[in-house]
């Protein structure tokens, strides 16, 4: 941990930092696919399919010409090609099974230390979302797992998904301060060297679970952050909150 001075605003990652979304899919994919007849499915290697695809397509995402659109419908498209991808028509299935399948991104238990340590950050600064999740998404995920927002921001409100600049410099704008005033926290290597490129202040959340103990796949990409917890519960140790 190389800074001391606490940012006047902590912008949070949410998918894997501060939601457990593998547990979550995973639990939610097995019953989707016992509902299809498809039970014997792996949901463990379905699920680390689904977010291998979404990793691959924010990393991809600006370079494609693709305009804006909202992270539930790239969910939908990824589960689609999957199924297909198993020899399974989502044609044949129906359309609110599979809005109801694409929406599992709504319903992640939140990790066991996270409102507790945002509830503690939240006293000392605000604490807002910059996620590559659709507001909407967001929104339903805060009240499912009572995550305490000041705000919802992130792609949906910028109109551009992480790691793509235009993320972490519009939302230093939208909230007033210079993009060093603003921290980013995030479980993930390559968000922080993104925001870091930016000007932003950087602190890192480790979650060896995220990814059901295995490395996380940008694990060689560490740097030395401005703050490093095990949990943010700790991090608000580290910030005196």
């Amino acid at each position: 941990m190389i800074k001391q001075q606490r940012p006047r605003v902590l912008a949070f990652d949410v998918f894997g930092t501060v939601v457990d979304w593998r547990t979550s899919i995973i639990a939610q994919t097995a019953s989707f696919l016992e509902r299809i007849g498809h039970g014997g499915l792996d949901p463990a290697a379905f699920t680390d399919d689904w977010r291998g695809r979404y990793l691959s397509t924010m990393m991809a995402y600006a370079a494609s010409g693709r305009g804006f659109v909202p992270l539930d419908q790239l969910h939908r498209e990824m589960l689609e090609a999957m199924l297909k991808d198993k020899d399974i028509d989502p044609g044949a299935l129906s359309d609110d099974l599979l809005v109801d399948w694409a929406h599992a991104w709504r319903r992640l238990a939140p990790w066991p230390d996270s409102v507790a340590g945002l509830t503690r950050l939240k006293r000392a600064m605000p604490i807002v979302t910059l996620s590559n999740g659709n507001v909407a998404l967001m929104l339903e995920l805060a009240r499912h797992g009572g995550l305490p927002w000041d705000a919802i921001l992130g792609a949906e409100v910028v109109r551009a998904y992480k790691p793509d600049p235009r993320a972490y410099v519009r939302t230093a704008e939208m909230l007033d301060v210079s993009p060093a005033e603003l921290c980013l926290v995030a479980a993930h290597h390559t968000d922080l060297a993104a925001a870091r490129a930016c000007g932003l202040a950087t602190a890192f959340v480790a979650r060896p679970m995220e990814y059901g103990g295995r490395p996380a796949p940008d694990a060689d990409k560490r740097q030395e952050w401005d703050w490093d917890a095990t949990s943010i519960t700790h991090l608000a140790d580290l910030m005196g909150c």
